[in-house]
């Protein structure tokens, strides 16, 4: 079994289901310690529960990712229980669609921007920080999505808006910051398993015949491909690239 990830600390947020749950589990079963955060603490506990019921280690730490001081409290959680932090996959988000831009009310647009983009940039801070402090460095791998910089849906715009500057930001910190040792890239899905690619009142059944006809793969992403092309561009597999934008989405953005 392969243990790219031995004895390193691996922080994912957004770790209570779907894409950032797998990604912990997978991170668990290369050898790394994880931390897994979000807002509400019941389903860390049971992303927690999950991989030490496998044998791996974690701490659930519940945090407000819009909030520097939670960051702060964090990574030093991460660095107290596990001595360093070596991973981090930003991965929390909002998603509210559905509203043309010229009736998008302006608490959703700060609701996404909040979250999706400042939260990404407070996470950048508050790793890099502890990151380049460490001689190994770190890997920081940012979760975007194909809504954005690849492709565009009618009313999306906060949050296409939202995760093309996730995009743009990963670029720039990562030229920032390999200099210091921390190497950043952005993984950016399509549409995947999870709750967030159904469409409204839509069955799973019915996206599975919907997205035959859409994508060119036919089918959805699971979030296991997902998470391994995020555990791909933080392992030592990828120790030359650098500020790259990894699309997983089965075709859609061709």
């Amino acid at each position: 079994m392969s243990v790219r990830f031995s004895g390193r600390t691996a922080l994912v947020t957004g770790a209570g289901s779907g894409i950032g749950r797998t990604t912990a589990l997978a991170f668990a079963a290369e050898g790394a310690h994880v931390v897994v955060a979000g807002r509400t603490a019941a389903p860390l506990d049971e992303t927690v529960a999950l991989i030490e019921a496998r044998g791996g280690k974690a701490l659930a730490v519940p945090a407000d990712v819009s909030r520097a001081a939670d960051w702060r409290d964090l990574v030093g959680a991460a660095v107290d229980r596990f001595g360093s932090l070596d991973v981090a996959v930003n991965n929390a988000a909002v998603f509210h669609g559905g509203t043309p831009l010229a009736d998008l009310a302006e608490a959703d647009w700060h609701a996404q921007f909040d979250i999706n983009t400042t939260g990404v940039f407070l996470a950048l801070q508050a790793q890099i920080r502890q990151m380049r402090t460490q001689p190994a460095g770190g890997a920081i791998v940012n979760i975007a999505s194909t809504i954005g910089v690849h492709t565009r849906r009618p009313g999306v715009a906060a949050y296409a808006a939202s995760k093309a500057a996730v995009t743009a930001l990963t670029r720039a910190a990562a030229l920032d910051h390999i200099a210091d040792g921390v190497r950043i890239n952005v993984v950016s899905p399509g549409a995947a398993a999870t709750t967030m690619s159904l469409r409204p009142g839509e069955s799973e059944a019915e996206r599975v015949e919907r997205v035959r006809h859409e994508l060119p793969l036919g089918r959805v992403s699971r979030t296991e491909e997902v998470a391994a092309a995020v555990l791909y561009l933080a392992s030592e597999d990828a120790a030359s690239v650098v500020g790259t934008d990894l699309v997983v989405d089965g075709g859609g953005a061709l």
